[in-house]
Parts: structure tokens; sequence; C-alpha cells
């Protein structure tokens, strides 16, 4: 039975049991959902959540109506509190883990749905547009994309031991592979593992930079040379993969203040002599770059998904407010110095939206290129922080208020410009590979 679109009610008319059911779901043809005609084919930009948009499959709605629903009970006072006292949200990334949502991307025979990432950056998108923003979409972002290496690469035994404890919340993972003199330039990372001589274990030394969750976190997905880039025939050698603990006793967390997204901590790791068993590696000695790559793409299209999240906040924030907010005998939105830069607004976000799920659909459909990711991962984060900017603008004084909330949606819509890629480095990719340029660095 094919589920009805309304444009008036919030959420869609199927129970939340069985939209969480997951073999249920996964499932489920993957068509494209009905769309009603008139109006009723795309949500006000004024709605909470709307699930009618247009170009979603049937899944794809499902799962915005079911991670809606748990949405709802976070609303934005709770962000506010945990971004202000930087305290991790708990109770949301419970709630998500007791309805089965960690492992949207995960094989079901460990205890995930087996989705798409399509799918997944429904949920992401959700979740940041609830009003979460990067602080709730981080909290489990890493589980979405971040142990792809371990599904493609690890060993049956492998899987069986680290899949379902993510899965069900019990443990967090981080990704640890920038670090602090390379930035961007992953190969020429200086982390160096030592084979010990009874090949028992590895010896890391080194350090990273700007490593989400790892005050909170028992696992790290952690990248290494295992062999120097001098001795390397190419320098995509030579660089290993490990999923381990992240052991306290023998790795430095040093939390980094910073700008926005604080209820999730960004971190400085730092390590000498940490001992990683040999069975922790994933994949083959120096097949760690090859490895690594294989979530890049689902990671840009993730955050694109997630930087869209911000700017439907705050289009809706602004367009509520200006449509009550009264001036000189008329709502501000009557004017068409408000009115139109917030159309503009919405009809970028639109336009990245298609971009997006495009890019989504791609990589479900077994496309490895990075030109449609990364090119939705620019036009989202670049929609989106024009889009908060806005409703600051927008709500005058009361912009730069918390209260509003749209200030700390510009805070954390400038993250999606800068991570995990610069809008830079990603002209430079479609420069090079789409329109066969030279390469400019």
């Amino acid at each position: 039975m094919r589920t009805r679109i309304t444009a008036t009610r919030p959420f869609l008319s199927v129970s939340f049991a069985a939209v969480t059911s997951r073999p249920a779901l996964a499932a489920r043809p993957r068509n494209l959902a009905p769309l009603l005609s008139g109006r009723q084919i795309h949500a006000r930009a004024t709605e909470y959540l709307p699930t009618n948009l247009p170009g979603w499959t049937e899944s794809q709605l499902e799962v915005r109506q079911a991670i809606a629903k748990i949405c709802s009970k976070f609303p934005d006072e709770y962000w506010l509190e945990k971004d202000t006292q930087e305290k991790f949200p708990w109770e949301f990334q419970k709630e998500l883990a007791e309805n089965g949502w960690l492992g949207i991307c995960l094989p079901e025979k460990y205890g995930g749905s087996s989705l798409g990432i399509s799918e997944a950056a429904v949920m992401m998108q959700t979740i940041s547009e609830s009003g979460a923003c990067n602080n709730g979409a981080s909290t489990v972002h890493m589980n979405i994309f971040g142990l792809e290496p371990v599904v493609k690469f690890g060993t049956e035994e492998q899987k069986k031991r680290y899949l379902p404890p993510l899965i069900q919340g019990k443990e967090r993972a981080c990704f640890g592979v920038t670090e602090p003199n390379t930035g961007l330039d992953t190969l020429r990372l200086q982390s160096s593992a030592r084979l010990s001589s009874d090949g028992k274990y590895y010896t890391l030394k080194g350090s990273k930079v700007f490593i989400s969750t790892a005050q909170v976190a028992e696992k790290i997905l952690i990248l290494a040379r295992t062999t120097p880039l001098a001795e390397c025939k190419k320098p995509t050698e030579g660089l290993s993969v490990w999923y381990t603990d992240l052991d306290r006793s023998a790795v430095q967390v040093n939390k980094i203040p910073k700008m926005g997204r604080n209820a999730v901590d960004t971190n400085a790791l730092f390590f000498e002599d940490w001992k990683v068993p040999v069975e922790d590696m994933i994949g083959g000695e120096g097949d760690g770059f090859k490895i690594i790559m294989h979530g890049l793409n689902a990671e840009r299209i993730l955050v694109a998904a997630e930087a869209l999240g911000i700017g439907y906040a705050a289009l809706r924030r602004a367009c509520n407010y200006s449509a009550d907010r009264v001036v000189f005998g008329n709502p501000i939105g009557k004017y068409q110095a408000i009115q139109h830069p917030l159309a503009e607004c919405w009809m970028s976000l639109e336009a990245a939206r298609l971009m997006v799920y495009l890019a989504g659909r791609l990589y479900d459909e077994g496309y490895t290129d990075g030109d449609y990711a990364n090119a939705g991962k620019y036009l989202a984060a670049e929609a989106a922080f024009n889009t908060a900017q806005r409703a600051v603008m927008s709500l005058g004084g009361m912009g730069f208020t918390k209260e509003y909330h749209v200030e700390r949606y510009m805070r954390e819509a400038t993250l999606s410009r800068i991570a995990p890629v610069s809008a830079e480095m990603i002209k430079n990719y479609i420069g090079q590979r789409v329109l066969g340029l030279p390469k400019s660095y």
C-alpha cells in the first residue's frame, strides 16, 4: 500500500513501529512516491519538517517521517542548552539507538538496516533541519560513513566484533585521519606505525587534529604510515588502517574550543607508545589509502544533507518571523528587501537538494567518481550559510540573540563550508576531473 502524502499534516500517516521495522523498510521497493497536483506537490518553507518533498522515494519519505517524530521530542531549546553548556546529547543518541537508526547503512546481518546513502542523507537532513544542526547530526555521523571500511574490507570476525556494539549504541567511534602539519594532504601524514618483533602489535606514534567525539568515543578508525614515504614507489602506498580501542592511557585527548557545534567535542590527539593489536588492522598492510577513500564520497553527501537541514531550518525561522513581525504597519515579509532575498535562499536550497540527492542515488547505484558528491557538498554548504546569514539579517537585532536560534544556525553553517573538504579543493577537483584542466596546486 502506497503512503499517502499530505501537505497539511506534519508527519506521514504511517505507524512509527512499521517505519522502524528494519526488514520491512529495507524490502520496500524504492519507487518514487506519487506527487499530488497543484500546491500540494511541495511544502511551504514555514512548515516544520514537511514530508511531501518532491523527488524522494517511498523509503526516503518513511525515514523522514520516523526521524521527524524522534526529532520533535528535542526542540531548539534542547540544542541551545547542549551547545551553551558543551554537553553531549546523550538523550538524543539513546533515542536513535533504541529505535534502530544508528545502523541505517550497515548490514542487517549485524543489526543494521541495509539502507542506502540516499536514505541516510534524508535522516541527516531531517536531524539537522529540526534545529539540531550539526550538534545533532554529528552525534551519529560517524556511524553512517565511518565504518564503511570495516564493512567493505574487514574480516567476518572483525564485523561481528565491531558492528553490533556500534549499531546498538553501546560503543561510539571517532575518525582519525587529519593531522596538524598535513591537513588535506593525507598522503604526507606523519603518524607512523611499527610492527613489534613478535608480530603481535603495532606501536603508533604521532598526532591527529579535528577529531570529533574523541571525548566520548571508545573506538577509533585511524590511519598511519607503516612504510616511510621515502621508501614507497607511490605516495598512495605504505598507509594502513586500524579500528581499535581509543586507549586513553597511551593517547592524550585535548579538547579544542571552537566557534560552533559545541555539544559535540573536537579534539587534538597525541600518542607516542600506543600499542595496537595486529588483529585490529583493517585490510592488508599498506592498503590504507584506498580503504579510507572508500567512504569519502558518502561523507560528502551526508555533510551536504546536514547543511541543507541547517539552511531549511534558518529559512523556516526567517519566514515565520517575517510574517509575524510588523513594522511601519505591515509584516516585514511584505517588503521586497526582506522577501526577495529569502526567495533566493529557497531557490538555492532546492537546487542544492536536487544535486545532493542525485549524488546519493548515483552512489547507491555504484558510481565511484566524486564529481556529484563534491558538487552537492559545495552547493549545499554555500546555500546553507547564505540562508542562515540572511535569517540573522532578516531578524535584525533578534537575529543576534541566542533566543531566536538563527545565530547558532549561522555558526554551524560555517563549519559546513570548511569540513570535511574546503570549497577551494572542491573547485580544484571539478576543474581537473570534470573540466579537464591542469592541476593547479
